[in-house]
């Protein structure tokens, strides 16, 4: 019997001894500046709760390999286990195995993990170091991505997915973390679609992969990351800190923190953050700091479409998905990108039960032929489709500025917004006043004795008698104005109010949402 158990023992140890990699693989990793992929697992989890599947899991193509190299786990950790006490499945490729190639059975261990986290309602998270499909599987490499991108479209708006690149990311592989809800990549990471010719461009032009496809440049140029970070270490924190911000699924409530930040509190400090010269530049991240809890705000895509900020913070210790002008950048106008990065975070939003505050400070959409023959107008849509489509609480304050069809498509009443809320400076109007004059009153002011005068006398008419938030309280276009000092006040009753809504819209099988 001893025997008998010793051998079972040695078996399994020496399995497990062949999946996991040697030491010259884990010095290898750590040269690259990177981690390897079972560090990464044992970070991104709470102390001992991993619980790895399939680690005996064999490469279909073995005659390729002649049984020396083959590695048991096929090149990906894959199982599940706790992320701030709740659980979550993972699929962690590991680049010492076959450069973390995806063949069929490495797929197949993927699609069960998240087929498992959908089934379970728990979030998915892919740790991507590869260097793409498996050539000497071929075809079944490729069928094996195709199940992948089937299985990220089926969970897309029932359980967060989120993909972390921690290494090379290339052909056809991008597409999966593109169609997940959220994208992490590491500064020394790239990623990209046209395999060979980015190549043979880093060949002859002597360009580094990280500037045709690296982390910044997908942050700040393509929009494709949400989050930079600095190594693999910071990435796995900053998952850790958005999971805190959704639920499980999307038949669950985000997690609700005990506050210690008062609801109460005033936020004095607003009537000088924010100047009521409506041509002064301010950063609205200040407003944000100001009123929700403890000054916490979870930005996301931070260097992307900087017009726009979004990101989670809590109020009262309930999560909200924060949508903001910022005047420091463009002076706030809506473009294209703006337009994109809203509207993916305001359907997310509405996807996991989260809450949306806007904080509205916008002069109008960016003019010009660049932006009309880009498509500003089917872009602008997506904006408004994903507002109305939205049954989330739906809060709005105007703080400063609200012109022409921004202010419609920004949580407007038309757009059933639920609860909104202007600043007494507020400027609510089809454009501003001196706009308007100068269009209204274009021969009285050229006949004017004095037409610099005269045109100042209309402006400041114009402002008293239209633009202000006054003349869209008495229309009922929006609840009530408030001083900002009592911004955070009026957000935590409105928001304590709506949480009970129930709203559905018109049977259908799905909308076609301008794309």
């Amino acid at each position: 019997m001893k025997k008998e158990m010793s051998y079972y023992k040695e078996g399994l140890e020496n399995r497990r001894e062949i999946a996991y990699g040697g030491e010259k693989d884990v010095a290898r990793q750590h040269s690259k500046g990177r981690l390897t992929a079972r560090e990464r697992v044992e970070l991104l989890f709470d102390p001992d709760t991993f619980n790895e599947i399939d680690s005996l899991v064999l490469p279909r193509y073995e005659t390729y390999l002649g049984g020396k190299e083959s590695r048991y786990g096929d090149g990906v950790i894959t199982g599940f286990g706790q992320i701030n006490g709740r659980y979550a499945m993972v699929a962690s490729q590991d680049a010492a195995v076959m450069g973390g190639s995806l063949g069929e059975m490495h797929a197949n261990k993927i699609v069960k993990a998240m087929r498992m986290a959908l089934q379970y309602g728990c979030p998915f998270i892919a740790l991507n170091d590869s260097g793409g499909a498996r050539i000497q599987e071929g075809v079944d490499s490729l069928g094996g991505y195709a199940r992948i991108f089937d299985a990220n479209c089926e969970a897309s708006g029932v359980i967060p997915q989120i993909s972390a690149i921690m290494g090379p990311c290339a052909g056809g592989a991008v597409y999966s973390p593109a169609l997940t809800d959220f994208v992490f990549m590491t500064e020394n990471s790239y990623m990209f679609i046209t395999g060979p010719e980015v190549v043979r461009a880093v060949m002859q032009e002597n360009v580094s992969f990280e500037d045709l496809g690296g982390g910044l440049m997908h942050s700040q140029e393509s929009g494709v990351c949400h989050f930079l970070a600095a190594d693999d270490r910071e990435c796995l924190q900053r998952v850790r800190a958005l999971l805190s911000y959704l639920p499980a699924n999307n038949q669950e409530d985000p997690p609700y923190v005990r506050p210690v930040d008062d609801p109460l509190r005033r936020c004095p400090e607003l009537e000088h953050i924010v100047p009521t010269d409506p041509h002064k530049p301010y950063d609205v991240r200040q407003v944000i700091n100001s009123v929700v809890d403890d000054g916490r705000f979870f930005e996301v895509h931070q260097l992307w479409a900087e017009n726009m900020v979004v990101g989670f913070a809590r109020l009262n210790g309930f999560v909200v998905g924060i949508v903001a002008n910022q005047p420091m950048v463009l002076a706030g106008v809506i473009d294209i990108k703006a337009s994109i990065k809203a509207t993916h975070f305001i359907r997310t939003c509405d996807a996991y039960n989260i809450p949306i505050i806007t904080l509205q400070d916008v002069p109008g959409f960016l003019p010009g032929r660049d932006q009309e023959y880009s498509g500003i107008i089917r872009n602008g849509a997506r904006m408004i489709y994903a507002y109305s489509e939205a049954t989330v609480p739906k809060l709005m304050v105007i703080l400063r500025k609200s012109y022409g069809g921004a202010y419609c498509v920004m949580s407007s009443k038309g757009l059933r917004g639920d609860l909104l809320y202007a600043w007494p400076n507020a400027e609510i109007a089809v454009m501003g006043a001196e706009g308007a004059v100068n269009i209204l009153f274009r021969r009285d002011v050229q006949a004017a004795a004095d037409p610099d005068a005269r045109r100042q006398e209309l402006v400041q008419d114009y402002e008293t008698r239209f633009n202000n938030p006054y003349v869209a309280a008495a229309r009922g276009l929006i609840d009530d104005v408030i001083q900002p000092r009592d911004t955070r006040l009026a957000l935590v009753r409105a928001l304590d109010l709506t949480l009970s809504k129930r709203e559905s819209h018109v049977p259908k099988k799905h909308g076609i949402s301008p794309m």
